[in-house]
């Protein structure tokens, strides 16, 4: 009865291992782990069958038993290995095979052979018998027993270790795996010390339990293509989504926020080419050129490649960060992180439009000034002109009535002629400056949108300047003193609308910081250094206070209240930046007033 019970268990597992074996090799793409555990079964599938010959002809054939064993002694001495390297690739997820590994096997070599030549010898079996309890064994199947239990305790090791880091000492997952490989590793232990009463057919059948338990551990639990189960409630928490592909551009995990960002929640994508998740009508956006040559990329490099592109079919903009997964320097795949940049898109183009805004808010008002500035500047050689206009009408008269008067002299014609040519200079004067009114004002109405470079003097700018700045000057009762100290006729290279801007913003800003007060002097000053020409426009003011002083130029700030931006003297610093590659840097002293130096770089 009892032996028909072991041939009867050894014959259903041998079906099982057989059908599993077929199964596994049919089914499933053969990364690394299902390779070892394919080795796994088939050394199952070698002890099993022999062993089951053994029992069917060992009495039948008088074939003594020991040399059925020769040959299920296969997969039994070389199990403990291959359940080493079941350990170490499950924890790796993919290793390389280093020549160091071979040392592994030197002992279950030997073993073998001792085994094969053991009639001449008996150092692996004294005395050969079917029940463990009346074996006697030799020296080195103590060697070869001690070193399986080594080899089997640092497979066991490297998974708990790798639970414990994982999933806890408590996963559905570790429960498998530790009585899987703790079980043959007792029952044998016990078996060969005698504890309790067993056959050679227990090591091989405690052994298929162990794979049978990993098989669950595997397939059951998709403990090969999920991650942890702690590291997987993590990840489904994050707001950014990841899809994980293999060497083979399979997909094998991924996250739930991957399946929301793309809004395909009823799909599973594992086991998909990913040129098949790209086929879905939600991945429009993504060509497969495109990221077959990223994830090309990545195979070779550390590096990650990132891309922004617009998903039209979900109307969102995401970020997709590559890369590569290794392990002891070993490519076994790439991951892709995804982050819906759609908000911030929006958010960011919400931001230019209230910039562009304010842009042409201070626009305006600069525009409303110079308004002002031209009401003011040609009134007073409109009015001269119209003087000099009555003037001349009057003399044009007087002229008409002397060239009948007999008592108009010669001198009396040259004296009125005298008058008309000064009337004639006077309007000449006039129009002249309103010419140049109109210069300065018509380049400064297009310096937004005017961006040529070109070479002005000094001279040109101190011109502008005073024509535009005229009228807030006399509006304020202050006065502006300019002081050049290089030569009027140095050329800077640039836009001198821009500059001519900035300026006329400082010194405005230095006649709102007098507050309404009169008679107070502003003072500009040209100069240069070594390397730079120096635009320096002073006042002597309240100054600026510490907070104001740290904000200033890196956020528009303003000490005006309601009745300023802040823009001014931001737009000011990045204009001198971007066109002249120059600086603006200033000293101030709350109570003392306040220099803002706009520094041009000399170009040679």
């Amino acid at each position: 009865m009892n032996a028909l019970f072991y041939s009867f268990t050894v014959a259903v597992f041998l079906a099982i291992l057989v059908a599993f074996l077929i199964y596994l090799l049919k089914k499933i793409s053969k990364t690394q782990l299902q390779q070892i555990f394919a080795v796994n079964l088939i050394l199952l599938v070698v002890s099993f069958f022999f062993m089951f010959l053994q029992m069917q002809f060992s009495s039948r054939l008088n074939i003594a038993p020991i040399y059925f064993d020769y040959f299920s002694y296969i997969g039994i001495i070389f199990l403990p290995i291959s359940l080493y390297f079941t350990a170490l690739i499950f924890t790796n997820t993919k290793i390389r095979f280093k020549a160091k590994y071979l040392l592994l096997f030197i002992v279950p070599i030997i073993s073998l052979f001792a085994l094969w030549t053991n009639d001449a010898h008996h150092l692996f079996f004294k005395e050969y018998n079917i029940n463990l309890e009346n074996c006697s064994f030799g020296p080195f199947f103590i060697i070869h027993e001690l070193y399986s239990y080594f080899i089997y305790a640092l497979a066991i090791m490297h998974l708990l270790n790798y639970f414990r880091k994982n999933s806890g000492l408590f996963s559905q997952q570790l429960n498998l795996v530790v009585v899987g490989t703790v079980f043959p590793f007792v029952i044998n232990l016990l078996g060969t010390l005698g504890i309790i009463k067993v056959t050679i057919y227990v090591t091989p059948i405690a052994l298929a339990i162990s794979i049978i338990c990993f098989a669950l551990a595997l397939f059951k639990f998709q403990l090969l293509n999920s991650l942890p189960v702690a590291l997987t409630k993590i990840v489904n928490r994050i707001s950014d989504g990841y899809i994980v592909l293999n060497d083979k551009n399979i997909v094998t995990d991924y996250n739930n926020p991957f399946l929301k960002i793309f809004n395909i929640d009823t799909f599973d994508l594992r086991q998909m080419h990913i040129f098949d998740v790209l086929a879905l009508e939600e991945f429009k956006g993504l060509d497969e050129e495109t990221l077959i040559k990223a994830l090309q990329a990545v195979v070779d490099s550390n590096e990650t490649l990132i891309f922004e592109l617009e998903f039209e079919n979900i109307h969102k903009y995401l970020r997709l960060e590559i890369n590569s997964i290794k392990t002891d320097g070993i490519f076994i795949g790439a991951l892709i992180l995804v982050k819906d940049l759609t908000q911030h898109f929006n958010d960011l183009q919400t931001i230019q439009s209230n910039q562009s805004m304010l842009i042409e808010k201070e626009r305006l008002a600069s525009l409303g000034q110079m308004i002002g500035g031209i009401a003011h500047n040609l009134k007073t050689p409109i009015f001269s002109i119209s003087g000099a206009t009555e003037g001349m009408q009057d003399l044009v008269k007087e002229y008409k009535e002397s060239i009948t008067d007999e008592t108009v002299t010669i001198q009396d014609h040259l004296d009125i002629a005298k008058d008309m040519e000064e009337w004639i200079s006077k309007i000449k004067n006039y129009t002249a400056y309103m010419s140049d009114v109109i210069t300065a004002v018509r380049g400064q109405a297009v310096a937004f949108a005017d961006r040529s470079n070109e070479s002005f003097t000094i001279e040109d700018l101190t011109k502008r300047v005073s024509i535009l700045m005229k009228h807030e000057l006399q509006q304020s009762l202050n006065s502006l003193t300019t002081s050049i100290q290089v030569d009027k006729d140095l050329e800077i290279k640039g836009n001198i609308n821009s500059l001519v801007q900035v300026i006329n913003n400082l010194i405005s800003n230095s006649i709102q910081a007098y507050n309404g007060e009169p008679n107070n002097i502003i003072e500009f000053n040209i100069y240069k250094d070594t390397k730079n020409v120096i635009f320096s426009v002073k006042d002597y003011a309240s100054g600026m206070n510490k907070e104001v002083q740290e904000k200033l130029f890196k956020e528009m700030i303003t000490t005006k209240g309601k009745n300023g931006t802040g823009l001014g003297l931001f737009m000011s610093a990045s204009n001198i930046k971007a066109q002249f590659n120059g600086d603006i840097k200033f000293t101030s002293d709350e109570g003392r007033g306040t220099t803002f130096n706009v520094i041009i770089p000399i170009k040679k």
